[in-house]
């Protein structure tokens, strides 16, 4: 736990706020203390260290998007600054087991 951010998994190199954090809350990242440049809503994600351009966004030890643009260190990481990486591995069945529609 990091303050008012939790550390979901060693991996990940965002961390999550755990209640919501005002702008200003001074935060103490692993590359040393930043203050928060805006407010961060509650289960929001903050950059855990520096995030560059087309990195991969890793939560609960798994990725969860790209990074869209550089995200420096106590930034608000959201849907702004990266993009889905998530890819369709099933198909949506109707009750008969029929395919609903969904083309892949």
């Amino acid at each position: 736990m990091t303050g008012p951010f939790l550390l979901l998994h060693e991996a990940d190199n965002v961390l999550v706020a755990r209640l919501s954090v005002d702008q200003g809350t001074v935060v103490a990242l692993q590359d040393g203390a930043i203050t928060l440049s805006r407010p961060i809503p509650l289960a929001h994600k903050i950059a855990r260290h520096d995030i560059a351009l087309g990195e991969t966004i890793y939560k609960y030890g798994m990725p969860i998007g790209i990074a869209t643009a550089p995200i420096y260190a106590g930034e608000h990481v959201h849907i702004h600054n990266i993009r889905s990486a998530y890819t369709a591995t099933h198909a949506l069945q109707d009750a008969d087991g029929t395919s609903a529609g969904v083309s892949l």
